[in-house]
């Protein structure tokens, strides 16, 4: 498996540590990631707060410089659990906030389904990335999870900003630092294969 380095074959499976690396160039549309690290979750009632925030020139309850969000708003935990099924949200919902919020440093995010183009040259702008997680299996990643903290906007209940700490999240390359898109390029690519 390869690391926060790169590799040479595009068939491994790329180990990176969270917070993301400065330079995410080695990464291309399809790569196989296991995610570890801190990720703060935010969707798009925290994506709005935030925004009228900054409009009202304040600042935000968190720091966004370096990091990674899961667009997630988990479950709350049964007995004997970290956290409740952590499922990855439809991401277009965040796509009208998520140039301003590449503006104030944020590296990566975490969700599912494509963007809009506005979005992919924004994070090509910045070098930054969107991973897809897997839908459906929200009970799956919440075993991923290792740890959890507060941190913002507690009255939004399940969908307030926490940090989880997250060990071997499996996610694919969306939109990678390049502009690439896996949901645009995918099924040509995955034809051209078949022949």
């Amino acid at each position: 498996m390869a690391n926060n380095s790169g590799r040479s074959d595009r068939g491994e499976i790329i180990e990176l540590q969270l917070p993301l690396p400065e330079d995410l160039s080695f990464l291309r549309a399809g790569d196989r990631v296991l995610l570890s690290g801190p990720v703060l979750t935010a969707r798009d009632s925290v994506h709005r707060r935030v925004t009228e925030t900054w409009a009202r020139g304040a600042e935000a309850p968190f720091e966004l410089d370096g990091e990674t969000i899961f667009y997630v708003g988990p479950c709350p935990a049964p007995p004997g659990w970290i956290i409740g099924a952590a499922g990855p949200t439809t991401s277009g919902r965040m796509d009208r906030y998520t140039p301003a919020f590449l503006d104030h440093g944020l590296r990566g995010m975490i969700g599912k389904g494509p963007r809009h183009p506005d979005v992919i040259a924004a994070i090509a702008a910045h070098g930054a990335v969107y991973f897809a997680a897997l839908g459906g299996a929200g009970a799956l990643i919440a075993k991923k999870v290792k740890r959890v903290e507060d941190v913002a906007y507690h009255d939004l209940g399940p969908e307030a900003v926490k940090r989880l700490w997250i060990t071997d999240l499996p996610v694919v390359v969306a939109v990678d630092p390049h502009g690439g898109d896996l949901y645009r390029d995918g099924p040509s690519r995955y034809a051209e294969a078949k022949q």
